[in-house]
Formats: structure tokens, C-alpha cells, sequence
């Protein structure tokens, strides 16, 4: 769903406002994105019709939180006919805000002829409900390009049953995506709709389940919500940013959020997918600001605090995210995903035993014996501790639990290898894993060390090379392919590939590769 963008028919800014705009770039560049925004909107005043300095404007606007200048650059947008259409969601949601039910019906259509073709029917459809104007169910489904955006469709189409007491059909469709795999999203917009109407029975039957996320839901359902206009978009708006959360392109989900957030500011679902939103595009201080204002009581809470401790860890302060990660999982309330947070943040700082631990934990939590990616988990930080005898019954264990998962078979036909143990059996373990995985590069270069490890130079050879080849950067590849090299006689193009490793090497790995250079692999 990646928006085009316009061709512009402005030159760049001159004289004094291009000083502005050439800084308000730099600053665009360098994630300072308050600075960025202020030089746009300086740029803008001197230059009030240029549309190359008005895209950016409207974009850092939006980003920065900053809707006055996003409005006047979309003014500007408008009047040259060259706004992208997403931005026409910020015109949709002023238009709500105002009631202006022709300019919004106008505007969806509008927002119905770009790349989220199936927005505008389900915006129209919900503003029929507002209205009482014609039948809301009409057009939906008929713009959908795809089985994705048909889902959308049948997903409004759904609440709109719910806000119009069509009971009976209500019932049947929600049942129907259910059954296909609706997200606690739908459940959620579903039972607040039922609790506004008085039917907590219904509310509660939608939110029912041993799901923390959804028990947290039920007891802050309240009055519920109105149907409407503004329910609906936001809702729409909501669901479509979760969907492309984490994904490019980041623009349309902040803009997706921040006008949810102007529809319906108290939702908190919204909120976390903006501040990760911007987070992940490098503005993690106004992340941890949205985060804050997640009250301790919203139900919302507890996946304000997995954010926070993401967005510390993306800023770099992973002794922060830590801390936070330990008090979370340490809670009465902590879950397995709590502790597997905990470990996945001590593997990337090297404290292996430490994360071995939180595996652990997360295993109790999980019913004592876990999945097989936490015993692949908790046996590779046992593994990296050095303890590997203690880690082997877990690495089995999780090849025992998915003997068809790549990743299972390649980590513990490796670690075999790698110690000369039960070669034959590391052997079998690597093959299996490159027929089900043959275009894995590391997987690839097991199996080579594998065959090396045995002696079987020849066919070591050719999955090495191309190992290497896929990936030229890789350190322990390259040098894998050096030892076999040198194995087979071929002593120039072994020091050939540990020179190519030795790029990328660092600290220990390093001075290994300067010694085989100099003397050999009997120098290490």
C-alpha cells in the first residue's frame, strides 16, 4: 500500500527561504524532526505556494504533531491539485470533527481513488450511518482489489450490522471472521459498540478468554462507544496502521494514527502504534511522550510498557531497557512473552547466563517444558554461556518439537559440528535442514563445515563458495571457506577468503584470521 508520489510543478524554494528549506532538510536528514519542522514551516511562509516545500511540510507536520502546518501545506497541496491521497485523511478527520458531512462524503471519495481504494466505501458507509443518509452497506466490498482488502470491507460491514441492531446478520458475519482469524481488534470495536447499546452480555462474550490483552479490555469497556462517523474511521484508521505497523512506509501509519488520535483521543491503541511508529523513524523522545500519557489504568498499559522498553532499547539505552524488562518480568502479572523480553535483551548484550535464566522462567511459565523456540532459546544462551553439555538436552529437545524448522536443525547440527560430536548425525541434521531451506546462506555453510569437519573436502567446497557468495561480508563463512581451501591445497585463495573475513572481523575473531594469514590454521 505504498502511496506515489506526485510530480510537483514548482521549482525549489530561492533566496531567503531556500536557507530555511536547505536546513529544515539537513535537520529532516539527521532525525531532528522538531528543527525540521519549524524550518518548513518558515520555508513555507516565504514561499506559500511551492508544493516541493509543502509536501514536506505537510509530512514533518504530521510526524512532529504539528497540525496547523500540516493543514496549511495541505491547503497548498489541494490547490495545485497534487495532494497524495492519504493526505486527504487529514481533511476527512477536520471535516468529522466539523460535521461537514458533504466535504467529508467528498473527501473519502477522494481518499477512494489512490492506493487505499477501499478506505473510501467504508468511510462513506460509516458517515451513512451517522447521517441516516441511504443504506451504509451499499457500496462496501465493491472497490476491493484484493482478499486483504476485502477483509477490511466485511470487517466494517460487520460493525455497521452491530451500530444498525441488525442483530441476527451481525452475529453471523462477526462469527464468520472469527472463525477466519479476526484479531482482538475487531473483538474490541465489536464489544464497545454492544456496550454502548447496554448489551454487556454480548460485550463481554466478544472479550471473553484467557487473553491478558482481552481480560484487560473487559474491564474498561464503561459506557462503550458511539457509533458513527468518527468511531468508524478511527477504527478503520487504527486497524490499517496495526496492519502496516513496523512496515514501510512509516508516513502512512503516523498519519493513519494522528488522525485516529484527532477522531478519538483517547484511544490508546492508536497512541502506542504512533509512538512506535516514530520511534522506529528515529523520534524516540516523542515516543516515550506519547507512552507516558498511556494512564496506568488503561487496558492499554501493558503494552505500553513492552513499547517502552523497545523504544529505550532502539535509542541505544539497553541498560535502561533492561531494567524496565526486569521489573516487568519480575511483576505478579508477568507473562512468558515478559520473560522471553528479558532474555532476548541479555542474549544482545552478551549476558548469556542471564538470559538462559529468563528462557527458564518463560518456560515455567509456559507449563514447565516450553515451546520449541524457547528451548532453542534457553539452549543457545546455555550454548553461548559455554556450558554446552548442559545446553544439548534443550537443543534436542527443540528439534524433537519441530523436526521440520530450519532454524532448529541448523543450531544443533552446528553446535555439533563446530565440537567434532556425532558428526554423522550433525551431518543429517545439517542436510535435512538445506532441503527444507536450500536458499539459506547460513544454512548452507553448515553443511559445508559439516562435510570440511569430516573430512570431505570436495563436497565441502562448492556450498562453502556459495555461501560465500550470497553472502561476501560474512566473517565466519568466509573464513570457513578458507580452512577448506587451505584443506584442499589451495593455500592462495585460502588467505584470499580469510582476508575477505578479516574486513568484518573484530576482537578475537580478528586476530585469529591476522594469525592464519601469517602462518596457517596450525597458528591458531
Amino acid at each position: 500500500m505504498s502511496m506515489a508520489a506526485p510530480a510537483f510543478a514548482s521549482d525549489p524554494p530561492r533566496g531567503s527561504d531556500l536557507a530555511a528549506y536547505v536546513r529544515a532538510r539537513a535537520a529532516d536528514a539527521e532525525g531532528a524532526s522538531d528543527v525540521a519542522a519549524r524550518g518548513y514551516a518558515l520555508a513555507l511562509a516565504a514561499d506559500p505556494g511551492n508544493e516541493v516545500i509543502a509536501i514536506r511540510a505537510f509530512r514533518e507536520g504530521v510526524s512532529v504533531g504539528d497540525l496547523a502546518l500540516a493543514r496549511r501545506a495541505l491547503t497548498v497541496l489541494e490547490t495545485s491539485r497534487v495532494a497524495p491521497a492519504d493526505a486527504a485523511l487529514l481533511r476527512f478527520a477536520d471535516q468529522v470533527e466539523a460535521r461537514d458531512w458533504d466535504g467529508a462524503r467528498a473527501t473519502a471519495t477522494r481518499v477512494g481513488q489512490g492506493p487505499l481504494s477501499f478506505v473510501g466505501p467504508v468511510l462513506r458507509a460509516w458517515i451513512a450511518v451517522e447521517t441516516g443518509g441511504g443504506d451504509p452497506l451499499a457500496e462496501l466490498g465493491k472497490d476491493a482489489d484484493n482478499a486483504v482488502e476485502r477483509r477490511y470491507s466485511a470487517e466494517a460491514k460487520a460493525l455497521i450490522l452491530v451500530a444498525m441492531r441488525r442483530d441476527v446478520e451481525a452475529n453471523a458475519a462477526l462469527q464468520t471472521l472469527l472463525a477466519e482469524g479476526g484479531g482482538l481488534d475487531v473483538r474490541i470495536a465489536a464489544a464497545r459498540l454492544y456496550a454502548g447499546r447496554g448489551d454487556m452480555r454480548t460485550a463481554r462474550a466478544l472479550l471473553a478468554g484467557e487473553d491478558p490483552a482481552a481480560r484487560a479490555q473487559l474491564s474498561a469497556l464503561g459506557r462503550g462507544a458511539k457509533p458513527g462517523a468518527a468511531f468508524g474511521a478511527a477504527t478503520l484508521f487504527t486497524r490499517l496502521a496495526g496492519d502496516l505497523s513496523g512496515e514501510e512506509p512509516s508516513p502512512l501509519v503516523i498519519l493513519l494514527t494522528r488522525t485516529a488520535l484527532m477522531l478519538e483521543p483517547a484511544n490508546d491503541r492508536a497512541r502506542l502504534l504512533l509512538a512506535d511508529a516514530l520511534s522506529r523513524d528515529g523520534s524516540g523522545m516523542r515516543a516515550l511522550a506519547l507512552i507516558q500519557e498511556v494512564r496506568p489504568k488503561s487496558p492499554w498499559a501493558r503494552e505500553a510498557d513492552t513499547l517502552r522498553i523497545a523504544v529505550l532499547d532502539r535509542m541505544g539505552q539497553r541498560d535502561a531497557a533492561i531494567a524496565l524488562a526486569t521489573k516487568r518480568s519480575a511483576a505478579k502479572d508477568a507473562t512468558a512473552d515478559d520473560a522471553r523480553t528479558l532474555g532476548d535483551l541479555l542474549v544482545a548484550s552478551g549476558r548469556f547466563g542471564e538470559a538462559a535464566d529468563a528462557y527458564g522462567a518463560a518456560m515455567t511459565r509456559e507449563g514447565g517444558t516450553g515451546d520449541w523456540v524457547l528451548n532453542l532459546q534457553r539452549g543457545g544462551a546455555i550454548e553461548q554461556a559455554g556450558r554446552f553439555e548442559e545446553a544439548l538436552p534443550y537443543l534436542r529437545r527443540a528439534v524433537e518439537l519441530a523436526p521440520d524448522e530450519p532454524v532448529a536443525l541448523n543450531y544443533l547440527g552446528y553446535a555439533l559440528a563446530e565440537r567434532g560430536r556425532d558428526l554423522p548425525e550433525a551431518q543429517a541434521l545439517l542436510e535435512k535442514a538445506r532441503r527444507l531451506k536450500p536458499d539459506d546462506a547460513s544454512i548452507t555453510d553448515s553443511l559445508g563445515f559439516a562435510y570440511a569437519r569430516r573430512g570431505q573436502t570436495a563436497k565441502a567446497l562448492p556450498l562453502l563458495e556459495q555461501a560465500a557468495a550470497a553472502q561476501p561480508g560474512d566473517v565466519e563463512i568466509n573464513e570457513h571457506l578458507g580452512d577448506a581451501y587451505w584443506a584442499s591445497g589451495r593455500r592462495y585463495e585460502a588467505r584470499y577468503a580469510w582476508r575477505a573475513a578479516s574486513v568484518h572481523a573484530e576482537g578475537a575473531d580478528k586476530t585469529r584470521l591476522a594469525a592464519k594469514l601469517e602462518r596457517g590454521p596450525a597458528a591458531e
